[in-house]
């Protein structure tokens, strides 16, 4: 059967703990949502396989904050989650649809490896579709909370090289173009696609401010870099990060000489061991108890791993659980910065 969803956090760890979820957002007084709940149970009843596939229901109204952190606020609807992150949504009136999609997924899933990458590992790091992708596997109990609590529109970014992609690009849900391409340098140098990451200009630090639509608790950031390899020491080859502090609840970005003189909530000194060979993603896995009420987060590279001048970042996501909205644009200071 089903799982009732009676709460924001029931439904997070419904999503860290199934491979695969569907949710049926629906309304009781809705005459479509009464008529479509027979076909989803029947489809829950059969297709149902613990830790790989799950059916769920959201009562849109009773649980407001969930209908709209989903945009599901006129039902019957339903969102089909892989691995934490959102692969498919339909209205209640295709219901041949939904009946294809879930199938299809559930295929899938009785190929697949349990609870999308919940003991921390690197095995589920591939691109899953339009849903999105992570360089890395879920810590258990926890999900990518990136597309759901990032405020792309107060995002900055300071010492980018404008040639390359903006800030935005470091949130994208699509696999890095490296990856997708293949190997190699040309691959990695974007030379059959666009440059989807973001690279220093004119030393290798890099200053990013990200702000959240809802206080977090974090447990793991993963940053992914691909920088190509190359045989020509003449060539200028844009290097990893390497030393990286955060900073959090600040109501703006910092400058690089301010964030000198200021105490990183925590620093990571990253290692060419650190990266994943195939994913090119590294994890900080933070001072859990440093990050339970966040409300924005500075990230700042200090330096890259080499000899190069630039520092180059294809994907950032966010990993742990979303609390209580806030409202977009007051960003108010949350706990101290120790």
């Amino acid at each position: 059967m089903a799982v009732q969803i009676s709460s924001p956090s029931q439904l997070s760890s419904l999503l860290s703990s199934s491979r695969i979820v569907v949710v049926n957002f629906y309304n009781e007084w809705n005459q479509t949502s009464k008529t479509i709940i027979p076909i989803f149970d029947q489809l829950s009843n059969s297709l149902s396989r613990p830790g790989n596939i799950t059916f769920a229901k959201v009562n849109a109204e009773q649980q407001a904050q969930i209908a709209q952190s989903y945009s599901a606020t006129n039902p019957p609807l339903f969102i089909i989650f892989k691995n934490g992150q959102q692969v498919s949504k339909f209205s209640g009136s295709n219901t041949q649809q939904l009946s294809d999609a879930i199938k299809r997924l559930a295929a899938e899933a009785e190929g697949g490896t349990g609870a999308g990458g919940a003991s921390g590992g690197f095995g589920e790091a591939s691109s899953s579709g339009s849903g999105g992708w992570r360089g890395a596997g879920l810590p258990r109990g926890y999900s990518d909370i990136t597309a759901e609590v990032v405020d792309v529109r107060g995002l900055d970014l300071l010492n980018s090289d404008s040639d390359f992609g903006g800030v935005r690009t470091l949130f994208e849900t699509t696999q890095p173009s490296t990856l997708a391409i293949g190997k190699g340098k040309g691959a990695a140098t974007g030379s059959e696609g666009k440059k989807d990451w973001v690279e220093s200009d004119v030393d290798e630090q890099l200053m990013l401010y990200i702000p959240f639509t809802s206080t977090l608790k974090i447990h793991t950031i993963q940053i992914t870099s691909c920088p190509p390899e190359s045989d020509n020491e003449d060539d200028e080859v844009p290097l990893r990060p390497k030393t990286i502090r955060l900073y959090t609840n600040k109501q703006h970005n910092l400058g690089f000489e301010e964030a000198e003189d200021i105490s990183a909530v925590q620093q990571f000194e990253l290692k060419a061991s650190d990266w994943d060979t195939s994913t090119k993603t590294a994890k900080l896995e933070l001072r859990f108890v440093k990050f339970q009420n966040v409300s924005s987060l500075v990230l700042f590279v200090v330096d890259g791993d080499g000899d190069g001048e630039k520092t180059r970042i294809d994907r950032i996501r966010i990993i742990g659980e979303s609390g209580e909205k806030r409202e977009i644009g007051k960003l108010e200071k949350v706990g101290g910065d120790d």
